[in-house]
């Protein structure tokens, strides 16, 4: 079909074969390294080992990306209230129509991701209620899932960035990556504690957790138009932001995981444990505890281990550690933020940095 009708549209044709030999179909739109996490290994060759701390450790960026100074006294006067005796403060810059519709996609392949999770968790709970799986079976969950994913693309296609397009598309393979890398290492654990295990956990909490916040957050900037020229730099910040505050929210989910609470509308009290799961608690645990690897290495299946694993991370500094860690990533996403101009909304984002490692449900 393609040869049939090559050609025909005139200068249609010519502007197609012109956009088609300035970009390669290989070439990524994101270009700041690691953000698409998608490694092609055609093009890159195998994937380098994970023993470097890539996800283990806040992801910053340099001190030099900030507002160039001739855009400050623009930023300025764009945040500042006007001056008046009326003493009415300024109107709050609108949200644009295509930054609302990509919040719901993103809670359209949020929600999805938690119809599928919890067909592979077999997870009778959900927010409080009977799970989907436990409700209507999970063919009809799965299906479910699917459908929203379906209407999320077709929602996406119709923003217009392709910029945005690329980011959340590589945002659904990242929680189908993050998946088989939980799935591998309950059926391949490691048999000691080890840099490269740790950082496997922090890579698998990126993509399953951070990685919608992260590139939702940069997605929204470019639609407010900060894609390009003197405002790139924002790119980088909300994406810091969204993936530093991901993995700490993530990082104190699975610590709640380990204290009984009736406010986690899910079920908790080792429920990870009871899926084979050791995250950061029990990861921590084991560098002081040595008993603890045998449960890990058998997926914590006989029985008394969950509640044996419980009692190791306990008595060990699992927990504080956890938290500690959780707190440094809030502390990392509340510098990116900091370097917008003052606003509402940038204390809002601040404030959250606070709230996701003192929540308690």
């Amino acid at each position: 079909m393609s040869q049939a009708t090559n050609g025909l549209a005139g200068q249609g044709w010519e502007r197609a074969v012109y956009e088609a030999e300035r970009d390669s179909v290989d070439d990524s739109l994101t270009p700041t390294g690691g953000v698409l996490n998608d490694w092609n290994p055609e093009q890159s060759g195998r994937e380098p080992s994970s023993s470097t701390a890539t996800f283990a450790e806040p992801f910053r960026i340099p001190n030099s990306i900030a507002p160039p100074p001739s855009l400050a006294p623009k930023l300025e006067s764009l945040f500042s209230s006007p001056s008046s005796s009326s003493s009415s403060s300024s109107s709050p810059i609108p949200i644009l129509p295509t930054q609302r519709r990509l919040a719901s996609i993103t809670e359209m392949i949020h929600v999805a991701s938690l119809l599928h999770d919890d067909v592979i968790d077999s997870s009778p709970l959900r927010r409080s209620q009977p799970s989907a799986p436990s409700a209507f079976g999970n063919k009809l969950s799965i299906l479910s899932g699917d459908f929203l994913l379906g209407r999320a693309s077709v929602a996406l296609a119709r923003l217009g960035s392709r910029e945005v397009v690329e980011l959340l598309a590589t945002v659904i393979a990242n929680l189908v990556e993050g998946e088989v890398m939980q799935l591998r290492a309950t059926s391949e654990p490691e048999t000691e504690p080890t840099r490269k295990g740790f950082e496997d956990y922090m890579r698998k909490t990126y993509l399953k957790t951070a990685s919608l916040m992260a590139k939702s957050a940069r997605a929204a900037v470019i639609l407010g138009g900060c894609g390009r020229g003197d405002m790139e730099w924002v790119k980088d910040v909300a994406y810091g932001y969204g993936r530093n505050i991901g993995i700490a929210f993530q990082l104190i989910d699975d610590a709640l995981d380990f204290l009984p609470s009736p406010d986690l509308g899910k079920p908790g009290a080792g429920a990870d444990l009871r899926l084979g799961l050791a995250t950061a608690p029990a990861l921590f645990a084991w560098e002081s505890h040595p008993e603890m690897g045998p449960l890990i290495l058998r997926k914590f299946e006989e029985p008394g281990d969950v509640e044996l694993a419980r009692d190791i991370v306990g008595r060990s500094d699992g927990l504080e550690r956890t938290v500690d860690l959780a707190r440094r990533f809030a502390g990392s996403a509340r510098g990116l933020v900091e370097r917008l101009p003052e606003s509402p909304a940038r204390e809002a984002l601040v404030g959250l940095t606070m709230k996701v490692v003192d929540r308690v449900k």
